[in-house]
């Protein structure tokens, strides 16, 4: 698994809100939808991160 590096979001209430019920009706935490939500559209621009070789 990838490490996981910490930083500082700044969203206003209401999308913070919208996110926090999608992720509720989800069944996952605030950070792991946000998290699915940045993959979907790096996925969307063909610019999801490339896997390592291990």
């Amino acid at each position: 698994m990838s490490k996981k590096k910490a930083f500082a979001l700044r969203v206003n209430e209401d999308m913070l809100n919208a996110i926090e019920k999608w992720a509720a009706d989800e069944f996952r935490s605030t950070n792991g939808q946000i998290e699915w939500m940045l993959m979907q559209c790096l996925k969307d621009a063909k610019r999801e991160p490339k896997k390592k070789k291990e």
